[in-house]
Parts: structure tokens; sequence; C-alpha cells
């Protein structure tokens, strides 16, 4: 079941899409009065249609509407999904989020074209990874709360964040300095230790030996992948070119996937089989 409670659940979807229509009208008042230059002339309505090209022009009219609807719809139960708990809450959200990002799809690539598509749907799942995090970080407050009150020993930090800091030094040194003190021992015409060496060999090696030290001894933290490909992000511009962006996700794929192995040998070697 998406909700718990259905009927709390249909009566925001129809606000909520009755408030898509009423933005789609404001809309269409605005663009017939308001021009791009000039004082605004309230010279009466106008329909968008949203540059759908339909025949004839009303059902481009017709679906633009009912895409507002929808968007206002997803909108009015857009906190319904986030107030569930363990698998409930990640089943719930990543339908709505699924069916958001199908709704811009559709909007943007009827809009803007298909190559248009990509930017708004990433923007969108970073807006529901920052509602996640925020989500998070209350929990691991209140979580945190409770075991002060038990006097019980405080949990991780957050994202384990402290217990990445000592191996920070090592992704900046792997992942910045060392490219750019190579480029100094480099031949210019043909960079064999930046780019065949260091790229193809050290980087990812690097990568995958400290993320699976640091899974082994503190588990898996989430914040060391993005921490290297961040540092390699500024050897981009210093070393390197953008073509080299690519392998920002080869470090950070690399540690992600030595931090799996390394949280994986530490579960083995916590639980041994009897």
């Amino acid at each position: 079941m998406l909700f718990d409670n259905r009927p709390q659940a249909l009566r925001r979807a129809l606000a909520g899409g009755l408030v898509g229509v009423a933005a789609h009208l404001l809309l269409g008042y605005l663009l017939g009065s308001i021009p791009l230059f000039g004082p605004a002339h309230f010279t009466g309505f106008v329909f968008p249609n949203c540059n759908f090209h339909f025949q004839p022009e009303w059902l481009g009219v017709l679906v633009s509407f009912a895409l507002f609807a929808l968007f206002g719809a997803e909108l009015g139960i857009a906190t319904l999904p986030f107030a569930g708990t363990g698998q409930a809450l990640v089943k719930r959200t990543l339908a709505h989020f699924l069916t958001m990002a199908a709704t811009v799809a559709l909007w943007v690539g009827l809009n803007a074209g298909a190559e248009r598509v990509l930017l708004p749907l990433v923007l969108l799942a970073v807006f529901y990874a920052l509602i996640w995090l925020g989500r998070w970080v209350g929990w691991y407050a209140e979580v945190a709360a409770i075991r002060e009150k038990l006097g019980l020993s405080p949990g991780p930090s957050p994202l384990k964040w402290k217990e990445t800091l000592p191996y920070a030094p090592f992704a900046l040194l792997l992942c910045l300095l060392l490219p750019a003190g190579l480029s100094f021992f480099d031949a210019p015409d043909v960079p064999v230790l930046t780019g065949l060496i260091y790229l193809y060999l050290l980087l990812p090696v690097g990568s995958f030996c400290s993320g699976l030290s640091l899974a082994r001894r503190q588990g898996f933290c989430p914040l060391y992948p993005l921490l290297c490909a961040l540092c390699f992000l500024a050897a981009v511009p210093l070393v390197y070119n953008a073509s080299a962006l690519p392998f920002c996700a080869v470090t950070l794929c690399a540690a992600g996937l030595g931090e799996l192995t390394g949280w994986l040998l530490g579960q083995g070697r916590r639980n041994p089989a009897p």
C-alpha cells in the first residue's frame, strides 16, 4: 500500500491538481498581460500550450493543463511518502520520485526536446537526496538524544565524518598532490606518468585499497568516495582538462567498491561462522 491514509492522499492530490490548474490559468493570464519588454498591458487571456506541437492546437492546451494538474497532484502528496519508516519509506519515496521524474521528463521532452531532459532529472534527484539527508539527520539526532538519556556510549558521527578524517590526507595526496607532482616529471608531448600510469593504475588501485582499509576499520563511510572524487576534480584544471572528468567517477566507484569489500570482510570477521 502506497499510503496509510488513502482518503487523505486523495484529498491532497485533488487539492494539488486544482492548484496546478489554477497556476496554469494564472500563467495564461500573465502571458496575455505582461510582455517580455516594456510595461504591462492587460490585453486579455492566452491559452499557453507549452510549445507542444499538436494538431489541432487545442490538444496541446489540454495536454499542458493535464501535466500541470498531474504535477500539482504529485506536489500535494509529496510529504506523505516521507512519513513512513523502514522499507515502506524506501518504497514510497522511490515510487514518488519515479512518478515525478516521469512527469518532468515528459513535460521537458515535449517542450524542449529529449536532449534537455537529463539536467532537470539530475536536479530533481539532488532535491530528493537533500530531503533524504535532512530526514536522516533528524533521525540521527533523535537516536543520539535517546542514547544520551540512557547513558549509552555515543554512536558513530553523522555519515561517519569523524571516522573518515584520518584518511582525508591520503585522499588529498592520492587524488590531487600525486598527479600534480608527477606532471613535473612528465613529457609534455606524451604524458605517460599522468596520462597512463596514474589514471589507469595508481588512481583506481589506490582508491580501492584505501577504501578497503577504511571500511575494515570503521565500517562503510559514504563520505570517503565523495572526498576522493572532489580531490581529483580539483586536479582536473591543474593537471588535465575536461576530458579527464570521467575519472572522477573512476575514483568514486573504486573507493566505493573498496569500502563495500572492506565492510563485507569486516562483517565476516565480526560474525564468524558457528
